[in-house]
């Protein structure tokens, strides 16, 4: 990870806004345009995303995390595809 971002290529919309909703603290994506949307706003999942998407996938952008456990969280979401399972 680069300076707490993460990079996200090809992420499936659907399943990536349920691992937001997850988040415990704020996270923002960042488009190579310069703009930052606050993700945990439902206002910004549906005015802002639309901008950057493609057949309802994420083509190219950042995210930070204001809380470290969701930075990992989303890093694994987007290497593996898919929620880390909870171990209890």
């Amino acid at each position: 990870m680069d300076n707490g971002k993460i990079q996200l290529h090809n992420v499936d919309f659907d399943d990536f806004i349920k691992a937001i909703d997850e988040c415990k603290g704020d996270v923002y994506l960042e488009t190579k345009d310069g703009d930052v949307l606050n993700l945990k706003s439902k206002l910004c999942q549906m005015l802002g995303l639309s901008t950057i998407l493609s057949n309802s996938e994420v083509t190219e952008a950042t995210i930070r995390c204001t809380n470290p456990e969701d930075e990992t969280m989303l890093f694994r979401f987007n290497l593996y595809g898919e929620m880390p399972k909870d171990e209890k």
